[in-house]
């Protein structure tokens, strides 16, 4: 119940906050680029559900289609703006409206497609007990994850044979040791990150 609390007085917070900001970027997207400003993508969340995740729109309209995984900072299907809202991992701040709506918490593990997600093994669905997150350990991790990707001869396959299991394992530790002062940890480290990193 206090993390239900916490999502969402934090998550109206940063919406009020950073509404002005939410509107710089979405003419910035709206004119450099022809599309809609959000990307919504289904993701699997809690129990098996399907929602949609909210995110600025950082590629060319219909990218989607091939590839599900970003291969490097630099792929060709990412827009020159969005390569700025990625780095600074801008294009999740929309994820605020999904976890104030009740499809994910602003700590847990990030939520994935269904097409990765029928991949999973019995103890990996466990992952999916809880509401899925903005970040969780796996996010800190893995912050470099595109560029993992954009190294190996088969980006799909690296992401499905290493990454993922890597990703899971960090995620059901999480699920099974989780606590309110733990996710104020993740959301510290996760600050941190962002800030170190640029």
């Amino acid at each position: 119940m206090a993390k239900r609390i916490f999502d969402i007085v934090f998550s109206l917070f940063v919406l009020i906050l950073l509404l002005p900001f939410f509107v710089v970027i979405l003419l910035l997207i709206k004119f450099t680029s022809s599309g809609p400003v959000f990307y919504r993508q289904v993701r699997v969340g809690s129990n098996l559900t399907d929602f949609r995740i909210y995110k600025f729109r950082t590629m060319f309209t219909g990218s989607d289609k091939g590839s599900l995984v970003t291969v490097g900072d630099r792929d060709s299907r990412i827009t020159p703006v969005g390569y700025w809202l990625r780095k600074y991992k801008l294009d999740e701040l929309p994820q605020f409206i999904n976890v104030l709506v009740g499809d994910m918490s602003i700590v847990g593990p990030r939520p994935e497609v269904r097409k990765y997600v029928n991949l999973y093994n019995h103890d990996q669905l466990k992952v999916l007990s809880v509401r899925p997150g903005i970040t969780d350990y796996a996010s800190i991790r893995y912050s470099n994850e595109s560029a993992l990707l954009a190294a190996a001869s088969d980006p799909e396959k690296e992401y499905i044979s290493n990454i993922m299991p890597a990703k899971l394992r960090l995620n059901l530790e999480y699920v099974n040791n989780r606590t309110f002062a733990g996710d104020l940890k993740i959301i510290a480290l996760t600050a941190g990150k962002i800030v170190s990193s640029h």
